[in-house]
């Protein structure tokens, strides 16, 4: 892995379920860590859906290896936020790992 490309910040979240003051489960985000990684858009495609026009981008986050991360997580980048849709560690060394995400629109 080259250090060098990891030059943007992301933000690690975790759902967390808590009961609010009637006993109802209320879900939140909870920040889990704050790393350095490479993020590399893979595709932009639009679609008609219900009449409306979205917008789908899959992107590669690279980061280094941290234990625990997973799919329920969900990643921040300015004021983007993406949904983990895999988790790649390469050759299984636990030196990298590769995100591979779409955006939340």
């Amino acid at each position: 892995m080259q250090i060098g490309k990891l030059r943007h910040r992301i933000i690690l979240e975790d759902k967390q379920i808590t009961r609010d003051s009637f006993g109802a489960e209320v879900f939140e985000w909870v920040q889990v860590s704050e790393v350095w990684a490479d993020i590399s858009p893979l595709s932009g495609k639009e679609f008609v859906a219900f009449k409306q026009i979205n917008a789908e981008i899959s992107v590669r986050v690279t980061m280094r290896y941290q234990p625990g991360i997973d799919t329920e997580m969900r990643v921040l980048f300015k004021d983007k936020i993406f949904e983990i849709l895999s988790i790649i560690n390469p050759d299984e060394k636990n030196i990298a790992l590769v995100l591979m995400c779409k955006e939340v629109v």
